[in-house]
């Protein structure tokens, strides 16, 4: 006995259940921001895959910070989806790199942090020469200080970031480099301190930090990638960039067309980094 009916009916419950059959969102977890620079990561992120047809969506992991080396172990474990990590051939061997340095290598533009009132010891600096008579301070694990130190540049590398601020208002170093993103925000949290930003230097090296993935999710890899060098072809990377309210705040402060740049070589690169691609560097020259 045929039911032509049947069939209609069989096909309506299937329609029915439609919304329940359907696949979830892949979810994206990332470690919660406290600070603005933090959020760089994420809100980069965000932007990229607008660029993009896709079905993440974001979950927060219950951790508020988390150092670097940690970040490495959870993305490789798959506790955490993506991290912002300056490169190192270690660091790509564990996770998987998508190599388009997210601050346009503007981690390595360093200007110092000095003593108030001790401006004129570096007003005559033209060369990197003269510049190694000063004492600089750095972290001892920090990933710049190789670099510092293979320049030749005398370095006293304490092991907490916080004690780097009193050890220089109390005259055991001469200068303390850092990046132009973070040292506006520093001096104000050390407003306490006899500091001040020096005017006329920038110390110059390539770095690039890198969005980095799990080796084994590289279908989120490929397309953050795919996202990336879309928006740097049609220039929707630079305009968002340029325009983020933590990047343009530094390089109005900055001036960096009245300072003196001194290069130094960074031979901890890996070699795949992309230096040879312009694009995706910052060009001290046009700014």
């Amino acid at each position: 006995m045929k039911y032509p009916n049947l069939s209609i009916c069989i096909t309506l419950f299937v329609l029915s259940l439609a919304p329940h059959l359907t696949v979830q969102a892949t979810q994206l977890s990332y470690i919660p921001f406290e600070a603005t620079k933090d959020k760089y990561p994420f809100e980069l992120v965000q932007f990229l895959l607008s660029k993009i047809e896709h079905d993440y969506s974001f979950q927060p992991i219950a951790a508020t910070s988390m150092v670097g080396s940690r970040q490495v172990s959870e993305v490789q474990r798959g506790n955490l989806s993506f991290a912002a990590l300056s490169t190192s051939n270690d660091i790509e061997a564990k996770l998987r790199p998508i190599r388009i340095p997210i601050y346009k290598g503007l981690l390595g533009h360093r200007i110092f942090l000095i003593r108030s009132g001790e401006q004129s010891r570096f007003e005559n600096i033209t060369q990197l020469a003269e510049l190694k008579r000063f004492t600089a301070g750095q972290g001892r694990f920090w990933g710049s200080t190789p670099v510092f130190k293979n320049a030749g540049m005398p370095t006293i590398t304490p092991t907490k970031y916080k004690s780097l601020f009193y050890m220089l208002d109390g005259e055991r170093f001469d200068y303390f480099p850092r990046g132009i993103l973070e040292i506006y925000s520093e001096l104000a949290q050390y407003a306490d301190l006899n500091l001040a930003i020096e005017p006329n230097l920038m110390l110059v090296y390539p770095t690039a930090m890198y969005l980095f993935t799990s080796k084994e999710n590289e279908a989120f890899a490929a397309d953050l990638e795919s996202a990336f060098n879309l928006a740097i072809s049609d220039g929707s990377f630079d305009q968002w960039f340029y325009n983020h309210p933590m990047i343009k705040e530094a390089l109005s402060k900055v001036n960096i067309a009245s300072r003196k740049i001194l290069h130094i070589d960074n031979p901890l690169l890996p070699s795949a980094t992309p230096l040879e691609r312009n694009a995706l560097w910052f060009n001290s020259q046009s700014h």
